[in-house]
């Protein structure tokens, strides 16, 4: 699968997932849906991305690896939307649903579309 094909994939989940990127070998990609309220700039989601998610991501893969058994994926709340992150090989994906969304419904189907993906990777 490409990546414009999980991305396409990840939005078909639900009418609530408002945003998808997916960044893998040195490449981003993203999109959102038109006239979502309460957005962030490109530029800014784009240095999200780039920095503050790898980031995240590999602080907690580093802690959860140490006796917890791995991580298997990172939600964080904001204001107007849960973001959804999870590793893939050579980087990430990352998921923006709507706040009112049941999110651990979501989580599990954006984990079973990335499995399916080729861009998974098991945990250590």
């Amino acid at each position: 699968m490409t990546t414009g094909a999980l991305k396409t994939k990840l939005f078909s989940i639900s009418d609530n997932v408002r945003y998808v990127a997916i960044y893998t070998d040195d490449k981003l990609i993203s999109g959102e849906k038109p006239s979502i309220e309460n957005t962030s700039t490109s530029e800014s989601d784009k240095y999200e991305e780039l920095i503050v998610n790898p980031t995240l991501l590999k602080l907690v893969t580093q802690r959860g690896n140490i006796d917890c058994g791995g991580v298997e994926y990172v939600i964080i709340k904001y204001g107007s939307f849960f973001e959804f992150m999870m590793s893939i090989k050579n980087g990430h994906v990352s998921v923006r649903v709507e706040s009112h969304s049941n999110i651990m419904e979501i989580a599990k189907n954006i984990q079973e579309i990335v499995k399916a993906s080729g861009f998974y990777f098991d945990w250590p």
